[in-house]
């Protein structure tokens, strides 16, 4: 045997926020859309993506260090709130 294991390989991103790496299914991929972050739960839309937990706590810190334009690669400031909702409605 080769000590090769047959399982997949999960890609992995890092969270804007608290810098932690995780598993790309258990973060949210946000874009940036005409000066706003909008959510992408479904990684459907065009352009970069940056990736964040759904938490308030992660959205809080990479909004505090200003992490969304730098990740986006984006000019001025980013709207967060549509990103503030979905995560709202997303925890309990």
């Amino acid at each position: 045997m080769s000590g090769r294991t047959h399982t997949r390989a999960c890609p992995e991103r890092t969270c804007v926020g608290c810098r932690e790496r995780a598993a790309k299914s258990e973060l949210l991929r946000t874009v940036a859309v005409e000066g706003d972050i909008v959510p992408d739960p479904r990684g459907t839309l065009p352009g970069r993506g940056a990736y964040v937990h759904p938490v308030s706590v992660c959205l809080g810190l990479a909004v505090r260090r200003r992490s969304f334009p730098r990740a986006l690669k984006a000019e001025g400031p980013l709207d967060p709130a549509a990103v503030q909702r979905f995560v709202e409605r997303a925890t309990p």
